[in-house]
């Protein structure tokens, strides 16, 4: 899904007014929905404070419209990643929303066709899964050897489980911002 530059506006300003709404009480500003905000898709809701992570939660496969999984996502990202403690009032003017809206995934049979600052990765082991926004990989400057080995630390599994039969790796995309 290529969104319009105004649907990004929209879809910033609703992530915004929903933590505002539980931050301060305050009313959801309102917006006429428009239709392609109302198709299902995986989307992530990022919170930085001053350039570093303060929390970032999403859906992987498309259950919601995007609209919807925007509002509940940013709930979740502020106020309930078990990594931070809730955002509070006192800091809500130093947090930077980034919405990322993925593409279905897809199931890859070798690391060749990864490509770092293009691909997110999600890795599944046994009841072991995690996965890394493309956008990671490119902040850090990973190559894709070491973009797997992390997503093998977020799934909870050793380093090189990447390496292993039984281990399912996904690549997707996203639109950032």
């Amino acid at each position: 899904m290529s969104l319009s530059e105004e649907e990004k506006v929209q879809l910033k300003k609703l992530a915004k007014d929903t933590i505002e709404g539980v931050l301060f009480g305050k009313q959801e500003g309102t917006f006429k929905i428009p239709e392609r905000l109302k198709e299902k898709s995986g989307a992530f809701v990022t919170l930085k404070k001053r350039g570093e992570l303060r929390g970032c939660i999403g859906y992987i496969q498309a259950v919601l419209p995007l609209y919807e999984t925007i509002r509940k996502m940013a709930v979740q990202s502020a106020f309930h990643d078990p990594r931070f403690n809730p955002v509070d009032k006192s800091e809500w003017d130093d947090i930077e929303i980034e919405i990322s809206v993925l593409t279905p995934m897809k199931k890859i049979t070798s690391i060749e066709e990864i490509t770092v600052g293009v691909h997110g990765l999600f890795i599944e082991k046994g009841i072991n899964s995690g996965l890394l926004l493309p956008q990671v990989a490119t902040e850090n400057k990973w190559d894709e050897e070491t973009f797997l080995e992390y997503t093998c630390y977020k799934a909870g599994l050793p380093k090189d489980a990447w390496k292993s039969k039984n281990a399912n790796i996904y690549i997707f995309s996203a639109e950032v911002f």
